[in-house]
């Protein structure tokens, strides 16, 4: 049985969650006043900054598949 996501979907998703998880980091801001909702602002810096790295990884494998085999 094979894993029906293929590594493009995976840097897709990866790309997609990071985008959300940054803009709900910069929304929570003090400047944008108080919410009723209470997030571990550190925690969600931690994990949109690990999202994003491991986008950014994706991206440097499939650069690196494309110069070794053109």
């Amino acid at each position: 049985m094979s894993l029906p996501l293929t590594f493009d979907d995976l840097s897709l998703w990866l790309a997609a969650a990071a985008i959300i998880l940054l803009v709900t980091y910069e929304l929570l801001s003090p400047s944008y006043g108080r919410s009723s909702v209470y997030i571990n602002r550190k925690k969600l810096r931690n994990a949109a900054l690990t999202v994003s790295a491991l986008f950014v990884m994706t991206l440097m494998v499939r650069l690196v598949t494309l110069v070794i085999y053109p």
